[in-house]
């Protein structure tokens, strides 16, 4: 039992550290221009956050034998840290005190969250506590795609919704759902199993829509340049597209392996 929990741990890291790299497309592109262009940085931001408390969670004083929780979710926060700093260095002024002020916040929850665990809980309700804080914003980030899902379904296009990274966020969460399963975590399972089965549906929608042109029908063939760009920002969930809505470019950053 515990050489198949370490195992789908395992399995877990390398699907989520795929997750968390595939941004590095767009941030290469917004270092090369030196310019945010219409990229939202909210997500990375939500996602820092997440990563912050699920690495807080899988510590051994607050929850024992989840380890490989933080050591994921620990490397996860560095890149996710990375991203942010890039976003803020780069975006125009109105733009860099709106993602100044969200990571401001997100830094006071965390603190808040790990001070209040240190200093006034301990054992089980510590547990419960920093469980409860990392099960929320799991199932958040996990939810984010809901939107993309249904821009999905309005197109008949899965254009917005790379294959690549749909099938990464079914194994991620699938694995991380078995891990807590085997671990007794419903902290780790909850989320987790939400962010399966969404995973699964994503797929499903792709293999329904992948041979539809969309609902504009359009057969226009693509220049050789913009086949070259799409082929590099497939692998991106936060890409920009010229008729892609700000909403859509918003929401498709968000998406990213949770353990």
């Amino acid at each position: 039992m515990h050489i198949l929990k370490v195992f789908f741990g395992v399995v877990g890291n390398a699907t989520a550290l795929f997750l968390f790299l595939a941004p590095i497309i767009t941030f290469k592109r917004i270092i090369q221009k030196r310019n945010t262009e219409q990229f939202s940085g909210i997500p990375y931001v939500m996602t820092l956050l997440n990563c912050l408390l699920s690495a807080w969670y899988g510590l051994p004083f607050v929850s024992p034998n989840n380890i490989l929780v933080s050591t994921i979710n620990g490397t996860g926060a560095v890149i996710e840290a990375i991203y942010v700093l890039i976003f803020i260095i780069f975006s125009p002024k109105r733009e860099k005190a709106k993602i100044l002020g969200l990571f401001t916040f997100v830094l006071a929850i965390f603190s808040t969250v790990a001070l209040v665990s240190v200093f006034a809980l301990q054992g089980k309700g510590r547990k419960l506590f920093c469980g409860l804080a990392a099960t929320v914003f799991s199932i958040i980030m996990y939810g984010s795609p809901l939107a993309i899902m249904s821009t999905v379904i309005k197109t008949k296009s899965v254009e917005f919704m790379p294959f690549f990274l749909s099938l990464f966020s079914f194994l991620c969460g699938t694995s991380w759902f078995i891990f807590g399963l085997l671990g007794h975590d419903p902290f780790v399972a909850v989320p987790n199993g939400f962010g399966s089965g969404l995973g699964a549906l994503q797929l499903v929608l792709y293999f329904i829509y992948r041979d539809s042109n969309g609902s504009t029908g359009s057969t226009k063939k693509p220049s050789s340049s913009s086949t070259a760009a799409t082929a590099d920002e497939s692998m991106e969930l936060g890409v920009a597209k010229p008729h892609q809505s700000k909403q859509s470019i918003a929401v498709n950053g968000a998406q990213d392996g949770q353990p």
